[in-house]
């Protein structure tokens, strides 16, 4: 290999280490469109969260998730056949407020139907169903969103078993439902956090448990005769970290200077040769 040929390997390895180094410590395009498979992404958004128009703009630009539902068949009074079979979520965030978007088929508007929200609060693992506890699980409390079509009203509500389930004093949920070609949409909002010790709380970057739950009234679905998933998983999406980008550039600095090192003692050792 000759001196040149030597010189031009060693800068073009120097160059591609770097190069790695600089993609490794940059946020990947995957990262930050992920939809995943179990997780609902929150999206950080600039300006107002539709917090109570689940037909907005905005939503046709963030990715859904889309999770399978079943009849709750576990405790009485039991349903074996719902009209839902799964749901597509959605959600935003602007660091303050955040809001989550329900979409599912139903072919009929009916006063009847209904759609949940369900998260474990604090730190204490808790049943899907309404904490209750159960032979492997204590059960912890649970926060329950409920939207209801009769009136369009939100509730937000606390349980730790069957027969607990109870509104809040302080109603810190607002949502609204719309129906159209058979689809539903409803979207909740609240604030990200709130410092109500009965509500889950939901600092951003942070996973927090998820579940949902369908009622079509029309199959005259109401209280445990419903559909429902079991616990998935929910995150606010954080703000950039800005030392990602003072670490990448000094990386590409570093590498700079290495570089101009080796080439010039490669350099030395030719002249001297």
């Amino acid at each position: 290999m000759t001196g040149f040929m030597r010189k031009k390997w060693i800068a073009g390895l120097l160059f591609g280490s770097g190069l790695s180094l600089v993609i490794a410590g940059l946020p990947s395009a995957a990262s930050a469109q992920e939809t995943g498979g179990v997780v609902v992404f929150s999206k950080l958004i600039k300006g107002e969260v539709p917090g109570e128009d689940p037909t907005a703009a905005i939503w046709d630009t963030v990715p859904s998730v889309e999770f399978p539902m079943s009849a709750q068949v576990h405790w009485d009074p039991r349903i074996f056949s719902v009209t839902v079979h799964s749901v597509q979520v959605k959600s935003v965030h602007n660091g303050t407020q955040m809001a989550i978007l329900l979409t599912y088929k139903d072919p009929t508007n009916d006063p009847g139907d209904a759609a949940a929200l369900e998260f474990m609060v604090g730190d204490k693992k808790a049943h899907f169903a309404h904490g209750q506890p159960m032979a492997q699980v204590e059960g912890g409390p649970v926060n329950i969103w409920y939207w209801k079509n009769a009136d369009q009203s939100v509730n937000d509500m606390w349980a730790k078993g069957f027969g607990t389930l109870k509104p809040q004093e302080h109603q810190d949920v607002k949502g609204k439902g719309a129906y159209k070609n058979g689809e539903w949409r409803v979207v909740f909002s609240r604030p990200l956090t709130d410092g109500d010790p009965e509500d889950a709380q939901f600092p951003a970057g942070k996973f927090q448990n998820i579940a949902f739950a369908v009622w079509d009234g029309a199959n005259n679905e109401k209280g445990a005769q419903k559909a429902v998933t079991s616990w998935w998983y929910f995150r606010p999406e954080p703000k950039a970290d800005p030392t990602v980008y003072l670490y990448t550039g000094a990386v590409v600095l570093l590498v700079g200077v290495i570089e101009l090192v080796v080439v010039r003692k490669l350099r030395r050792k030719d002249r001297a040769a």
